[in-house]
């Protein structure tokens, strides 16, 4: 709870910088800012803080805070490489702003007690990105990006208050566990507007974390947004929309997974599928990256549809979005430097090996993560999820999944190869700021470590 209300004010306090010339320290204060809130989730752990009126609302438990750490921590090492980004823009504090007002959106989606919170929680982090995506101002693709993310996401609100709506108007509460007892005691009786209520609630949060067949907002906004911009959106938002999905399908909904559990397998299904292949044809690293996310939504919707109200179902969704949110700020962080000319094609890593060894490891190291290749912290994360899956009846996901890691393995080392096995076309040796050398090398010894001791995060439910 600490860590939302340090946010918020430090939000508040952007706001007012304009007006007291602190432009010159708001990243120091931002960085401080998201520190003291990590370090206050932290000492959390052994003792809640709350407010006795919101507790109905937002609850700061240990899966809360541990997605809310994981949140934290790469929105800390993300305003690190954005620092410039901020700089070029006519509207830095603004900036500053929507994405501090998105963070407190994405603590919301992990904590939330109540469908109105949730509903907040999804606006407040959603209506910053939808201008950030357009930011860009003077690049026509900025501006489609923001326009498509607006209406998509326009509609999927939509959905998600009619689901909402017609919840409560079977169970006659807003709020989770209210609900979850209302199943409970009318399990042989539920209304059928209550399973279509469940039914648009999972296309909306399907949209949120673009799987498939709601995906196609996803290449064109991810590819037309500013690089950074899609660097945030791949992992903050993305982490934040699971920790609600986790919520709202293992503790509201759980004891009738027999009816949204086939439809959601079909999502997982399509996911994988569309996305790989899509990735695989793909002349653009960053539209690739954009498909790869689907990939991997797909793969965490596997922990959802296992509905193993377990610690091992928390730990494998947990270590999953920190494995893959340090991975994609790595690869993204890669692509903003190769990118800065213009050019985000696989041509534009040739020789990137010969012209800065030190980025090509690091975009190397991240590829093989995100493809899941051993040692990496992407191979334990898709071996946990297998891990909760075995279990099930939907063992053929687990085959799907294995076959189209193999295209995904393919389009993967396409990078790897441009980098170390292409020509480099003549270009010269690129330079590279301090700042961002240091949030590449955390990502990429953060991916190896996580490989090499996942225990350290994939047991912290062990209590």
């Amino acid at each position: 709870m600490k860590g939302l209300l340090i946010l918020s004010a430090l939000g508040m306090l952007a706001m007012l910088a304009q007006i007291f010339q602190l432009k010159k320290l708001l990243l120091p204060m931002v960085l401080l800012g998201i520190a003291a809130a990590f370090v206050s989730n932290a000492m959390e752990w052994q003792q809640t803080f709350s407010f006795e009126y919101f507790d109905n609302m937002i609850s700061f438990d240990k899966p809360a805070l541990a997605f809310s750490g994981v949140i934290l921590l790469t929105a800390f090492l993300w305003f690190i490489v954005a620092h410039d980004y901020f700089k070029t823009g006519t509207h830095m504090v603004d900036h500053y702003v929507l994405v501090l007002f998105a963070l407190v959106g994405a603590l919301m989606l992990c904590s939330f007690k109540n469908m109105t919170t949730l509903f907040l929680g999804v606006e407040i982090l959603s209506i910053p990105m939808y201008v950030l995506a357009a930011s860009k101002k003077q690049d026509v693709r900025s501006n489609e990006a923001g326009f498509k993310y607006l209406i998509m996401g326009s509609f999927a609100s939509g959905f998600l208050l009619f689901g909402i709506a017609l919840i409560y108007g079977a169970s006659g509460t807003f709020d989770l566990a209210g609900i979850s007892t209302y199943i409970h005691n009318n399990i042989n009786d539920l209304p059928l507007f209550f399973y279509l209520g469940i039914l648009f609630i999972l296309v909306a949060m399907s949209f949120k974390v673009s799987a498939a067949p709601f995906h196609f907002w996803a290449p064109d906004v991810y590819e037309g947004s500013p690089t950074l911009i899609t660097a945030l959106m791949s992992t903050v938002v993305k982490t934040a929309a699971f920790a609600a999905f986790m919520r709202l399908y293992l503790m509201g909904f759980a004891e009738i997974s027999q009816f949204w559990a086939v439809l959601l397998s079909i999502i997982i299904a399509l996911s994988l599928i569309i996305a790989n292949l899509s990735a695989a044809m793909q002349s653009s690293v960053k539209r690739m990256l954009a498909y790869s996310s689907i990939s991997h939504a797909g793969f965490m919707l596997m922990v959802v549809l296992a509905n193993q109200r377990s610690n091992i179902s928390i730990d494998a969704l947990l270590y999953y979005s920190l494995a893959y949110s340090v991975g994609s700020i790595g690869a993204f962080a890669v692509l903003y430097q190769v990118g800065k000319s213009g050019n985000e094609t696989f041509e534009a890593f040739n020789g990137l090996g010969k012209r800065h060894p030190f980025l090509a490891f690091c975009m190397a190291v991240a590829m093989l993560s995100l493809a899941g290749i051993p040692i990496t912290a992407g191979f334990f994360a898709k071996y946990f999820v297998f891990t909760t899956m075995i279990g099930t009846s939907y063992k053929w996901l687990l085959i799907l999944a294995v076959i189209t890691s193999a295209i995904g393995a393919y389009y993967y080392l396409k990078v790897i190869i441009a980098m170390y096995f292409s020509p480099a076309s003549g270009k010269e040796e690129m330079q590279v700021e301090g700042s961002h050398k240091l949030v590449i090398a955390i990502s990429v010894i953060l991916t190896l470590a996580l490989g090499l001791v996942p225990g350290l995060v994939a047991e912290v439910f062990k209590f």
